[in-house]
């Protein structure tokens, strides 16, 4: 499936992002069924899960973003976001969603402190 991230942008600690994954192509009715996963990778680090949805709505999320992080999902749409607040310069990288081995292009947030 393909899947298009949006909403990165440069930012000051403490502010907010929201993060667009859309997958336009998908048929509602497959993509309704996906698990959705938001990655990031900053430089130098490994690729971390940051957060989580399943198809039922439950979502899980990492130890360094619970709390401050929100991820949802519009079936209509399409679409699973990942709400970013109060953002610190540690939140910097670049952002992907995932669906099993598909894997979405990059958006890429930074975070000045």
């Amino acid at each position: 499936v393909q899947l298009q991230a949006s909403g990165g942008g440069l930012v000051q600690a403490g502010d907010s992002l929201r993060l667009s994954c859309a997958a336009p192509r998908a048929i509602f009715s497959t993509f309704s069924v996906y698990d959705m996963e938001w990655y990031r990778q900053a430089p130098g680090k490994q690729r971390e899960l940051v957060a989580s949805i399943t198809r039922s709505g439950s979502t899980n999320y990492a130890d360094s973003v619970r709390g401050r992080f929100t991820i949802s999902r519009d079936n209509s749409r399409k679409t699973v976001y990942l709400r970013m607040n109060s953002l610190k310069a540690e939140d910097t990288g670049l952002y992907f969603c995932m669906t099993g081995d598909s894997r979405g292009q990059e958006t890429l947030v930074t975070v000045s402190s």
